[in-house]
């Protein structure tokens, strides 16, 4: 069964996203941090927006977070920020993500639910995708990775790659922070927990 979110969807968000008409800076600026395919302006980025330095300079790192200059496949970047979002509750980063991104990574509904899920049997996924998830579960509950786990991750992955693996996962813990405590409300095509239960 995926993980449920802390709050319920209805919520009423504490953050609540802008609105147009928009500043012309915010509006260039929202315009450059929403993908080219999405679409409305996603709300994390109108909630984002509220802090307008702040958005602007996290632009960057997301874009090369999600961009092809990063050093890991797709695949692997979408395990590790589903199973951060699904850990931490984070319905509206995790929907987002797999609706835009889970076809691109060919993950099976299977794969979906699995890595949504802290309980599933991780037999069902491939075993590099059970690494992912292996380091974001020991993450996610301790902000360590034990040597056995490091050393299996190390044969894997190179220096690099490692280093992106763990500020990807620390990035997307941050989000979920915001999409949780400011309860950013949920797009309306973005994928659901329930649609994978």
């Amino acid at each position: 069964m995926p993980i449920t979110p802390p709050t319920t969807p209805s919520a009423a968000p504490r953050l609540r996203p802008l609105e147009p008409p928009f500043d012309p800076h915010v509006q260039e600026l929202l315009t450059k941090m929403n993908p080219p395919a999405a679409p409305s302006l996603l709300a994390l980025f109108r909630v984002l927006a509220l802090n307008p330095m702040l958005a602007e300079r996290a632009t960057g790192w997301g874009g090369y977070l999600l961009g092809r200059q990063a050093s890991l496949p797709l695949r692997d970047r979408e395990v590790v920020i589903d199973r951060v979002c699904a850990r931490c509750g984070a319905e509206y980063e995790w929907g987002v993500h797999v609706a835009a991104f889970a076809e691109a990574a060919r993950f099976s509904p299977q794969e979906i639910a699995c890595i949504a899920d802290a309980h599933a049997d991780l037999s069902l996924l491939p075993a590099r995708d059970r690494l992912l998830v292996r380091m974001v579960d020991e993450l996610h509950l301790s902000s360590q990775l034990s040597d056995a786990l490091w050393s299996e991750i190390a044969v894997v992955w190179s220096p690099p790659q490692i280093v992106e693996l763990l500020m990807l996962a620390g990035w997307y813990r941050a989000i979920a922070y915001v999409c949780n405590a400011g309860r950013v409300p949920l797009e309306d095509w973005q994928r659901r927990f329930a649609d994978f239960a």
